[in-house]
């Protein structure tokens, strides 16, 4: 009888860690307009389900339009942490910069810095494993005349201190546009080689955010 109990407590066990074994890995994507396109068919996110293996992750977008990191600190608890995420991939900073220049209400870089050290600190104190991300593009030419290049560039290395000081995967989507069109706009067009409008995401840019994306998180444990 003993013998059966133990073979019994044993399948119940190794059924019970093959459960958990197969459950997929939650990931929320946690950010801006950008973002809540993401998920609509051939946005960023869904593309990344056809470069993810479906049984591993199940991904959730959590994007608002306008929203800056002050925002997405606000939200967290109902939009990001009420969803029990394994991951939360934040990408933000477009509006903190875009917004300074075209309505006056962007972020001050001391408070861009503490908000986004409180974001990071909320969600690892809720136990998920955090991606940071630098903001992509607010034009696309490769001379460095964009309006907002200098503030932009700021604000990236900001987000890529932040990964460093914290141990944190980086998706330098900051870098990786600037070397894409350097390659790709020799025109030196403001848009269309990854954006639409120099901010969102056209069809190559979305496959383009996908392909970076998937990089990094095959590598999150």
């Amino acid at each position: 009888m003993t013998t059966l109990i133990r073979f019994a407590s044993f399948f119940v066990i190794a059924g019970l860690l093959a459960m958990t074994a197969a459950k997929p890995k939650r990931v929320v994507f946690f950010g801006d307009s950008i973002t809540q396109a993401g998920v609509k068919p051939g946005g960023y996110i869904d593309r990344l389900k056809s470069l993810l293996p479906a049984d591993q992750f199940e991904l959730i977008g959590a994007g608002i339009g306008g929203n800056k990191i002050y925002d997405l600190f606000l939200r967290m608890d109902d939009d990001v942490l009420a969803q029990k995420p394994d991951v939360v991939i934040v990408w933000v900073g477009v509006n903190d910069v875009w917004h300074k220049a075209s309505s006056g209400t962007g972020t001050d870089p001391d408070k861009f810095v503490r908000f986004y050290e409180a974001v990071i600190k909320k969600l690892q104190a809720a136990n998920a494993k955090v991606v940071l991300c630098t903001p992509a593009a607010i034009g696309e030419k490769t001379d460095m005349t964009n309006q907002q290049d200098g503030d932009l560039n700021q604000y990236s290395q900001f987000i890529r201190d932040l990964a460093k000081r914290h141990n944190l995967p980086l998706v330098d989507l900051r870098k990786a546009f600037l070397d894409y069109n350097l390659k790709n706009n020799p025109e030196n067009k403001e848009k269309g080689i990854l954006t639409t409008d120099r901010v969102h995401l056209n069809d190559a840019g979305n496959q383009f955010v996908a392909e970076q994306m998937q990089k990094v998180l095959a590598t999150v444990k």
